[in-house]
């Protein structure tokens, strides 16, 4: 019987220990990641990445001053920049998560797929929306660059405010709301 118990809790054990979760292994992108399958991506900073048919099993991070060019890529999770040159998401890419660009330069999500939020916050170069499915919100504020917002369709509200110059666009279906300098896009 104890013998038993014995081989019971090794077995228990060994099967635990066997389906353990893997630690994610982050790559450092400088140049170009054709159609193969990473963990997590970073964008070193000062440095180039092009995502070209990639697909990202976790999140893309975008260093200072680091450019990022995904074209249909498939990210799972989130996509980042703090203080980046440019976050790019184009040409039927899909992120799992939400598209993050924060106090950086510029950014163009354009003809993709987000399921999360997109949200551009205090950006100073010109920001483009275009074109998208998005899951989640759409969020423009306090950028100084610029910015167009056209043809999206929005599953949850379109929110902008202390945008200068004030957001431009059209042809935007949202199911929320659209509010304030976003109201008549």
């Amino acid at each position: 019987m104890k013998i038993t118990n014995i081989l019971a809790i090794a077995t228990f054990t060994s099967l635990n220990l066997a389906i353990a979760p893997a630690i994610a292994e982050e790559i450092s992108c400088q140049g170009s990641l054709g159609a193969i399958t990473v963990d997590n991506v970073k964008v070193p900073s000062g440095k180039t990445c092009t995502l070209n048919g990639t697909r990202v099993e976790g999140t893309v991070k975008v260093e200072s001053n680091a450019t990022l060019n995904a074209k249909g890529a498939r990210i799972k999770g989130n996509v980042q920049g703090e203080n980046a040159a440019a976050v790019n998401v184009l040409s039927n890419s899909t992120v799992g998560g939400s598209v993050q660009v924060k106090q950086g330069l510029a950014a163009n999500v354009s003809s993709s797929t987000i399921n999360g939020d997109i949200q551009f916050d205090e950006n100073s170069s010109r920001i483009v929306a275009n074109n998208n499915r998005i899951g989640g919100n759409l969020q423009a504020v306090k950028n100084t660059g610029g910015i167009r917002i056209q043809s999206n369709r929005i599953n949850g509200n379109l929110q902008c405010k202390e945008n200068q110059p004030a957001p431009q666009g059209s042809g935007n279906i949202v199911q929320g709301s659209k509010e304030d300098q976003c109201a008549s896009l």
